[in-house]
C-alpha cells in the first residue's frame, strides 16, 4: 500500500488524503486484546484556497482499514456543490456513498467543519454558542498491564485529576487495587462489555463505588439491552453506554438502558452528528461523556469543540501517541483548554 498522498479535484473542491500509522507510548489492552499501533488517514479538503484538516482513526472495533477508507475516499465525488455551506447536503451525499465507514466518513465532515471555521474566522465552539470556561477535565486512560506497568502508568498520569481504567478480566480488582496504591484520584471505569452476568456486574459496581469510581463505561454486552437496563437501575454509579451508542438512532435506544452515552467522531460520523447527538442526551436528561479513539490532535481538537457542554471528556487519544502530526486541544492542569484559532484550531507539526 503506498503511504504517498492522493489529490484529486472534486469540482470547486480539491481532496487529498494519505494513510499513516500512530504510533503507542504503551501496548494498550483493553478486554477483547491488545495493541501497539493505530491506522489513521489525514484528509485535507481545499476550497479557493482554505484547507481544512480532518482524519479516520480505524480501530479494529470499527472493522475499518487503511484500505477500506481509501477506497471510500476514492468514490467521494463534490462536484456536485459549488457551496461548502451546504454541510447538510453534503455530509448527507457523503453518509450514502457506503453503508458503515463512519471513521471515513469523519474524516471528512471534520476538514468539511474545519474549512468552514476557518473561512468564518471563527472557531466551531463559538459558532455553536459553548462557553469554552465549560470544559470538563480529561480522563487519562490506564490499560490493563501487569501491576508495575500500572503503577509506572498512573505515575506518568500525575497532571490529570481523573483516571480511566480498562476494566473486563479476571485482572479487574487488581487493577483498582493497584492503582490505589498509587493514587486516591477518582476513577472512571471502561469495561468494554467484558461483564458477562447481571448479578456479577452489580456486585463488581457497588466494590467500584466503595473505591472512589464514579462511573461505569459499557460494563455488560451491547447486545444484552435487558441486563444493562438491569444494573443501570440497581447500581449505585451511573452507566454509559459506548459500544451501544454508534449513531444519532442510537440515543433514543439508550433511554433508559443506560444513565448516559458516549459520543465518539469515529463512530458517528464526525462533528455535525456528535452535536445532534449531544443535545438530544441533554433534551432526554441523559449524560453526556465525550471520547475518542487513538487520534491524532486533529480529531481530538474536533471532539473538543463540543466539550463545554459534556458531563465528563475522555480526551487523551492524541496523548497516548509518540508521533502525533498536529498541535491542538491542550490539557492545563488536568482540564481541556481549547484553542482560540478558527475551526477546529490546530496546527500542523510538520
Amino acid at each position: 500500500m503506498t503511504t504517498q498522498t492522493t489529490s484529486r479535484k472534486s469540482g470547486k473542491f480539491t481532496l487529498r488524503y494519505r494513510p499513516y500509522t500512530l504510533e503507542l507510548k504503551h501496548a494498550f489492552t483493553i478486554a477483547s486484546g491488545s495493541r501497539s499501533t493505530t491506522p489513521i488517514v489525514l484528509t485535507e479538503l481545499e476550497f479557493e484556497g482554505v484547507t481544512g484538516y480532518g482524519e479516520a482513526s480505524m480501530p479494529p472495533y470499527l472493522g475499518e482499514s487503511h484500505e477500506s477508507v481509501l477506497t471510500f475516499l476514492d468514490h467521494v465525488d463534490l462536484s456536485g456543490f459549488a457551496d461548502p455551506f451546504l454541510t447538510a447536503d453534503i455530509l448527507e451525499y457523503i453518509d450514502t456513498i457506503a453503508q458503515k465507514n463512519t471513521a471515513a466518513k469523519a474524516a471528512l465532515d471534520i476538514a468539511l467543519h474545519d474549512l468552514l471555521g476557518k473561512i468564518m474566522h471563527q472557531p466551531w465552539h463559538r459558532i455553536w454558542g459553548y462557553n469554552p470556561a465549560d470544559t470538563p477535565n480529561t480522563s487519562f486512560t490506564i490499560g490493563i498491564d501487569t501491576p508495575d506497568v500500572v503503577r509506572q502508568k498512573v505515575r506518568e498520569a500525575e497532571p490529570y485529576k481523573l483516571l480511566k481504567v480498562k476494566l473486563g478480566l479476571d485482572t479487574d480488582k487488581m487493577m483498582i487495587d493497584t492503582i490505589r496504591e498509587v493514587t486516591d484520584k477518582p476513577l472512571c471505569v471502561d469495561v468494554n462489555q467484558g461483564w458477562k452476568r447481571r448479578g456479577e456486574a452489580l456486585e463488581m459496581a457497588h466494590w467500584l463505588a466503595d473505591r472512589g469510581v464514579l462511573f461505569l463505561e459499557q460494563p455488560m454486552p451491547k447486545d444484552q439491552p435487558d441486563d444493562n437496563a438491569w444494573l443501570t437501575e440497581r447500581s449505585p454509579i451511573p452507566t454509559i453506554g459506548d459500544e451501544a451508542i454508534q449513531r444519532l438512532d442510537d440515543v433514543r435506544k439508550a433511554f433508559g438502558v443506560y444513565h448516559g452515552i458516549n459520543i465518539k467522531l469515529m463512530k458517528c460520523t464526525g462533528m455535525r452528528e456528535a452535536n445532534q447527538m449531544a443535545v438530544l442526551a441533554r433534551a432526554l436528561g441523559m449524560k453526556v461523556m465525550l471520547g475518542c479513539m487513538t487520534e491524532t490532535s486533529c480529531a481530538i481538537s474536533a471532539a473538543a469543540q463540543l466539550s463545554p457542554i459534556a458531563d465528563w471528556a475522555d480526551l487523551d487519544g492524541a496523548l497516548l501517541t509518540t508521533n502525533d502530526v498536529y498541535r491542538g486541544m491542550e490539557v492545563v492542569n488536568g482540564k481541556v483548554v481549547l484553542p482560540d484559532r478558527p475551526g477546529i484550531g490546530i496546527i500542523s507539526n510538520q
